[in-house]
């Protein structure tokens, strides 16, 4: 006899919905609902800087712990100032659902690099760590200048 728990699971997990059984040919179902208007403004957006963050918050006062979490790791790769822009999804409903679907990624922040979109703060922290991301911010040349200090006397 079959234990009655594994039955009972066995028939949750079946009756639960998965979106990745989805047959492929009912994917661009899911973006018609990002308006041109709000896909427009988002590939403006990913275009305005080679280093663009989409958070909750500002840099200077981000508003939840990842998109904390992600500046910190900007600031500690050496990103330049001049060559980032963020977007404060916080300000803008459509931003804030459409960059969801624009990406393909569930949460915020997302990164994209030269229009490229990189990952959300998980994927951020494990290339930190692991070296990948200041390999990859070198190579597309994002990095501030190295200051000149002054010698001694």
């Amino acid at each position: 006899m079959i234990a009655r728990p594994f039955i009972t699971s066995a028939l949750r997990q079946t009756a639960r919905p998965t979106f990745s059984k989805l047959p492929t040919r009912f994917a661009p179902i899911a973006s018609r609902w990002l308006s041109q208007e709000t896909r427009s403004a988002i590939d403006k957006a990913v275009a305005s800087a080679p280093v663009v963050l989409f958070m909750k918050g500002t840099p200077e006062t981000p508003q939840c712990g990842f998109s904390r979490a992600t500046i910190q790791i900007l600031g500690l790769q050496g990103v330049d100032p001049a060559k980032f822009s963020a977007f404060n999804v916080l300000e803008d409903e459509a931003l804030r659902q459409g960059i969801k679907e624009y990406s393909e990624w569930p949460t915020i922040p997302q990164l994209y690099l030269d229009k490229e979109f990189v990952g959300g703060c998980d994927i951020l922290v494990s290339m930190h760590q692991n070296g990948e991301l200041a390999k990859m911010l070198e190579e597309k040349k994002v990095l501030a200048p190295a200051e000149d200090t002054p010698a001694s006397e």
